[in-house]
C-alpha cells in the first residue's frame, strides 16, 4: 500500500486531515479547534509522505518527527500519526487498540472540563454554580476540572489579583505570570473550596491553574488545598503553550505537598518527558495525543511513567470528534496508572451529523465503551461535510 495524497481542510476552525492510499483506504484525523493556522504546516509535510507505506507507521513517522515541536508546533505531526494508525487498523480490519497491544479495559473513564458556561465568572458564587452545573450534566461525569487563576479570566476579573503587569494582548492565551497578592490568593482558595464542597466527596475535582505561578506561590496554593483531596492541580509553573518543562522547579513543589501536581499538555515527544518522569517532578502527567507526537508516543510515555509510579491523565479538551476517537483507542491500552482522559467537549453538535462512528455523545455515567470498529472508528461523511468546509478548501473532496 502507498500513500497517494494528504489533504487538510478547515472545518469550524479545526484542521481535518485526510490521507488517501492506492488501495482506497482513507485515514482521518484532526488538529485541535483553536489551530486553523496549522493547515499549511500539515500540507508542507506532503512530500515526505506520498509514496510511503502507511501501515509502517513508525517508519513514516521517522521521516517527519523532527518537523514538530512543543505546542502548537507538534500538532501537525501528531495528527498525521493518528491518521496513519487509522489506515493501519482499517487495512487489518481491526480497531487500533488491537495494533497497540490490545485493550486492558472495556470502558474508559473520562473527565469533563468546564470553561465556557454562559454567564459564569470567577466569584465564589460562580464556582458554586459551576459545581452545580457539573453535577447536572446528563453524561453523569464523576470527575471535573475547573479553570482558575492564571489559566482563566480570574486574573483579569479580580482586582489586584497579582503583582505583575496584566497582559491583555498576547500571542498565547495565558501570558500572565507573577506573585499573587494576599487578596488574590485568599479569593482563589475560597473559590476552589466552594466548588469542592458543593461537589462533595462523590465527585473528583481537578484545578487548572497556570502557567504563571512562582514556585513558592505554587507550593503555598497546593498546601492550602490539601484537605480537599483534589485529583490534581495542573500546570502551575509551566504548561499550555510554554516551550519548556522546568522539571527541577516542579520537583521543589511536588516533594513538599500531598496535593497531586500535574503538567504536560504542551510537551512534544517522549524525550522531553524524561527528566519530568525520572526526577519524579510531578505526580500526574497529561500529554495530549494531538500535541505529544501521536498515540503510540503517548502510550510509550504512559508505560514509562507507570514504571516510576507517576499517574496518567491525558489532555484533550479541544481535540474534536476524531481526537475523541483516538483517545478512546489509546486509553483502552494504557497501564493501571491511567486515571481518566479529558473529554473533548469543545465541538459543535453538527460533527455527529457529518461523521459516522458515534451515535451522539458516547459518555454514560462518565464512561465510554471501547468500540470494535476498524481503525479509529470514525469517518467523515464527505457529502454531509461539504457545507461546513472553509472557503478555498473545496478540493478536499476530490
Amino acid at each position: 500500500m502507498k500513500i497517494t495524497d494528504i489533504k487538510c481542510a478547515v472545518i469550524a476552525s479545526s484542521p481535518i486531515i485526510r490521507i488517501t492510499t492506492d488501495e482506497g483506504i482513507t485515514g482521518w484525523s484532526q488538529i485541535e479547534t483553536p489551530k486553523p493556522y496549522l493547515q499549511p504546516i500539515v500540507l508542507q509535510l506532503k512530500p515526505w509522505l506520498v509514496g510511503q507505506d502507511p501501515v509502517n507507521v513508525e517508519r513514516v513517522m521517522r521521516r517527519i518527527r523532527m518537523r514538530g515541536g512543543f505546542k502548537p508546533w507538534g500538532a501537525a505531526v501528531s495528527a498525521i500519526e493518528m491518521a496513519l494508525w487509522d489506515i493501519a487498523g482499517k487495512a487489518a480490519g481491526l480497531p487500533v487498540y488491537r495494533l497497540l497491544g490490545g485493550k486492558v479495559r472495556d470502558q474508559i473513564r473520562t473527565y469533563r472540563t468546564l470553561y465556557h458556561e454562559p454567564g459564569i465568572k470567577h466569584t465564589v458564587e460562580d464556582y458554586v454554580r459551576w459545581a452545580e452545573i457539573a453535577k447536572a450534566l446528563p453524561e453523569k461525569f464523576g470527575m471535573f476540572k475547573l479553570p482558575t487563576s492564571f489559566h482563566s479570566s480570574m486574573v483579569r476579573e479580580v482586582p489586584e489579583f497579582f503583582y505583575g503587569a496584566l497582559q491583555t494582548d498576547a500571542p498565547s492565551p495565558y501570558p500572565n505570570r507573577g506573585l499573587l497578592t494576599e487578596h488574590g490568593f485568599r479569593h482563589l482558595v475560597e473559590c476552589v473550596t466552594a466548588a469542592k464542597q458543593t461537589l462533595g466527596e462523590a465527585y473528583g475535582l481537578a484545578v487548572d491553574a497556570g502557567p504563571g505561578y512562582l514556585a513558592h506561590d505554587a507550593l503555598r496554593f497546593a498546601k492550602a488545598l490539601e484537605h480537599l483531596h483534589l485529583l490534581w492541580v495542573e500546570d502551575m509553573i509551566t504548561g499550555d503553550y510554554v516551550p519548556f518543562v522546568n522539571p527541577d522547579v516542579y520537583r521543589e513543589v511536588t516533594a513538599r505537598t500531598t496535593t497531586p501536581i500535574h503538567t504536560g499538555e504542551q510537551i512534544y515527544l517522549r524525550q522531553n518527558y524524561k527528566a519530568l518522569i525520572e526526577g519524579h517532578a510531578v505526580n500526574v502527567i497529561g500529554p495530549d495525543p494531538c500535541d505529544v507526537g501521536g498515540i503510540a508516543e503517548l502510550k510509550w510515555i504512559a508505560e514509562y511513567a507507570d514504571l516510576h509510579g507517576i499517574a496518567m491523565a491525558p489532555h484533550g479538551t479541544a481535540n474534536g470528534i476524531f481526537g475523541l476517537a483516538a483517545l478512546i483507542q489509546v486509553c483502552a491500552t494504557l497501564p493501571d496508572n491511567f486515571i481518566a482522559f479529558e473529554y473533548p467537549a469543545r465541538f459543535e453538535p453538527f460533527w455527529y451529523e457529518i461523521t459516522e462512528g458515534f451515535d451522539g455523545v458516547p459518555v454514560r455515567d462518565g464512561m465510554i465503551d471501547v468500540p470494535d470498529r476498524p481503525g479509529m472508528g470514525v469517518d467523515l461523511i464527505l457529502d454531509a461535510a461539504r457545507a461546513y468546509v472553509s472557503e478555498g478548501d473545496a478540493d478536499f473532496f476530490d
